[in-house]
């Protein structure tokens, strides 16, 4: 199955919804710190609503103990970026992929990017919005791998 990877994130609804969307999807979500803020945030729980016991939630405190944890595992890294070089949809998944997602302000951090076998971009008119909301970004990028894979 794949996993849903949060690197930085910042806004607790955002992870929040990001956790209901992987507890209805039986994907393991992976928040990477520092987070700007604390698990029992009572906005992120409200946004989970009361799916939170059904989310497979891992917290790694930083990227090292993150990329340790992944590397054990196996798998690829496939960050998604606004400059990413593949269309999302384009690309073939496998059942064992990492899919990245970085804060909502800043994305994800460029040396992660570098590290990754692949990145990919959810394409949009750039004329007036910068980037899609980070939930919305997820359970796009979740489905895609999703729909290829047959679950």
């Amino acid at each position: 199955m794949p996993q849903l990877v949060l690197v930085h994130p910042q806004i607790p609804p955002n992870t929040g919804n990001i956790a209901r969307t992987c507890a209805a999807t039986d994907t393991e979500l992976h928040l990477v710190g520092p987070l700007g803020f604390e698990i029992g945030d009572r906005y992120l729980k409200r946004a989970g609503l009361d799916y939170w016991p059904h989310v497979k939630l891992t917290f790694h405190p930083d990227l090292e103990h993150f990329l340790q944890a992944q590397s054990s595992r196996g798998g690829r890294l496939l960050g998604y970026s606004v400059r990413g070089a593949s269309r999302y949809t384009e690309f073939t998944y496998q059942p064992n992929d990492w899919l990245l997602f970085g804060s909502e302000t800043k994305g994800l951090p460029p040396e992660l990017l570098q590290q990754c076998d692949a990145t990919l971009t959810i394409p949009i008119n750039g004329t007036h919005v910068r980037s899609l909301n980070l939930s919305v970004s997820a359970a796009v990028g979740l489905f895609e791998v999703r729909r290829q894979l047959g679950l």
